[in-house]
């Protein structure tokens, strides 16, 4: 059994872990509600954005043609991953990571065996996560989550729009954690570029007799970058609400852990302390035994 020092030793170095896992709980609690209003304001309006997008694309006919409807080969494919700068969120980051690397190596094999599937990492953890791994990373964003505002989002995801436009990728794929709530979140991969077309309903295609002003063109150069814009800045809202929800919920459990061991620890050393006290008081009986006899 442990000495007495050493249990009120470790009984004292949890009680302060407890300390900062409570803090670091209320300051994600602080931060998710602020993550989460701004989650939520934008998600109906990046939802429908993206639905007349795709019903857009659908009804584009070969006189109106946008770069970034082009369906190619996905020959060169960028796979945007978006973790969180810090750790200790559970397994938010592990999970998000895992699940981009299994689509190089599942969906993109062969383009993968070739050379041809990048990464671009939007958090420190996923960064670390790609390069311990061997895959290739052409650039990193991790100072985007320092200040998360839409012309920010906007400079990146243009340089994206850029890169497919000039056909240095075929394919670019955005792997976020979507937010559901505090204590859930879904691994989402979601196709950015190209546009795909809104899906066929019961195996009929919809009739898209739409009438366009000022004109299909002129809607189509505004909305389409537009709507991209705005979805990238989604998966990074979403991203960022999910790694609050994750930390508070993972701070929450470990200070409760804490909170178990230090009752664990105190009683133990109250056990030990009583035994110490009886032997104590057995030594003094034996010791007046003696001199009595």
């Amino acid at each position: 059994m442990a000495s007495l020092k050493e249990i009120r030793t470790r009984i004292a170095s949890v009680k302060t872990t407890r300390q900062v896992t409570s803090a670091m709980k209320m300051v994600s609690a602080a931060k998710l509600k602020k993550a989460q209003d701004s989650i939520l304001q934008i998600r109906p309006y990046a939802d429908k954005l993206h639905h007349i997008l795709q019903t857009l694309s659908a009804s584009l006919d070969d006189s109106v043609e946008s770069v970034f409807t082009q369906q190619r080969m996905p020959e060169r494919v960028l796979i945007v991953l978006i973790t969180s700068n810090r750790g200790l969120c559970g397994a938010f980051n592990s999970s998000i990571s895992k699940t981009a690397t299994e689509l190089a190596t599942t969906k993109y094999r062969r383009q993968l065996n070739a050379g041809n599937v990048h990464f671009l990492s939007v958090g420190k953890q996923g960064e670390k996560y790609l390069k311990s791994r061997g895959f290739y990373l052409i650039a990193q964003a991790n100072e985007i989550f320092d200040s998360l505002t839409f012309d920010r989002a906007s400079i990146l995801a243009k340089n994206l729009m850029e890169d497919f436009v000039t056909e240095t990728y075929d394919r670019i794929d955005l792997v976020y954690n979507e937010f559901i709530n505090a204590a859930a979140q879904e691994c989402i991969v979601e196709q950015f570029l190209p546009v795909q077309q809104e899906p066929e309903k019961s195996g009929k295609s919809a009739n898209h007799n739409y009438i366009y002003e000022p004109g299909i063109e002129e809607i189509v150069n505004e909305l389409i970058p537009r709507s991209l814009k705005t979805q990238f800045f989604k998966a990074l809202l979403d991203s960022n609400a999910s790694e609050h929800g994750a930390r508070m919920t993972a701070m929450h459990k470990a200070t409760d852990n804490a909170t178990d061991l230090i009752k664990d620890l105190t009683l133990t050393f109250n056990k030990a302390r009583q035994a110490a006290i009886t032997n104590e008081i057995l030594e003094v009986t034996n010791g007046a035994e003696a001199l009595n006899g």
